[in-house]
Formats: C-alpha cells, sequence, structure tokens
C-alpha cells in the first residue's frame, strides 16, 4: 500500500512540474496533492504543520499565479481588452498545434486586445510584452515552487524509506 501511495504522489509531483509551464494543470495544488498522497501511507507520520503550511503557500501561489500576467499586462499600459485578449490567447495557443504556441499565444491576443480597444500599435506592443513578462513571471515563480514541494517529497520519502514496506 506505502508503495503505491508512494508512486501516485511522485506522479502528482511530476505532473504538478508539468502544470507549472502549462496553465491547463494547477501545478503547484496538483504537487501538493503529492504531498498529500506521501503523507497518507501508513508507514509515513502525519505532519499536519508541514501540509497546512505548504497548502498555505499552494493556495497563495495559485492566487498570484491568475493575477501576475493581467498585472503585467496592466503595468505595462494595457486594457481590459487586453487582458482578455492574452486570456483568449493563452487557450488558443493551448488548442493550436503551433510551436511555443502557450508563449505565443498570449502576446498576440493582447495585441489583437489592444489593437480592438483603439490603441496605437505601439501601445498594444507594450501591453501585450507586458503580458509575455507576467505570464513568464508567475511561470516560474509556480516551477520553483512545485520543485520545492519535489524536494520535501524526496526527502520525506528518504527520510521514512525503512518503514515502507
Amino acid at each position: 500500500m506505502d508503495l503505491i501511495l508512494i508512486l501516485v504522489g511522485g506522479l502528482l509531483m511530476i505532473v504538478g512540474i508539468l502544470g507549472s509551464f502549462l496553465p491547463v494543470l494547477p501545478g503547484v495544488p496538483v504537487s501538493w496533492l503529492g504531498l498529500l498522497v506521501l503523507h497518507l501511507a501508513p508507514s509515513i507520520p502525519m505532519n499536519y504543520w508541514l501540509l497546512g503550511i505548504t497548502l498555505i503557500i499552494a493556495i497563495l501561489i495559485y492566487a498570484l499565479n491568475l493575477l501576475i500576467p493581467a498585472m503585467g499586462t496592466k503595468r505595462f499600459g494595457g486594457s481590459k481588452f487586453g487582458i482578455i485578449g492574452a486570456t483568449i490567447g493563452l487557450i488558443v495557443g493551448l488548442i493550436a498545434p503551433i510551436p511555443f504556441g502557450v508563449l505565443i499565444g498570449p502576446f498576440i491576443g493582447a495585441f489583437i486586445g489592444e489593437i480592438i480597444n483603439k490603441s496605437n500599435s505601439k501601445s498594444a506592443l507594450k501591453a501585450a510584452f507586458g503580458s509575455f513578462i507576467g505570464f513568464l513571471a508567475s511561470s516560474f515563480m509556480e516551477f520553483v515552487i512545485a520543485f520545492g514541494f519535489l524536494i520535501l517529497f524526496i526527502y520525506k520519502a528518504w527520510e521514512y524509506r525503512d518503514l515502507l514496506s
């Protein structure tokens, strides 16, 4: 039973790291589920403080992950049309079979959104750049936390390796 839970937890950790780059998957919350599954293994004692603190971090990072790209667009002079365009571009970038669609989509979407909002091309390009920078910053932040959760997972599994059967 322990081995199955550790394998499922490890799989969730890997999916969480992938989710830090793929906006379809909530990376840090999935990584946190991996920690939870690890602590559900009978041989590993439940550490409520660890799970509580990491849950708070996961919720905070998830909320920031949703806000940072919009804040980047707004910070670089974007309007609501640019924010909506960046979101639509992100969805299209995920679906479209083009290389780096996840990176290109929000940029093009924010640019088109700003052009529709009657911005000139220079300010539209600036807002699109802000969306791109915001997306990269939030993805990097989510990756760092998901990777930190993976290190914690490995440490806990290794700490109790003798008890696992």
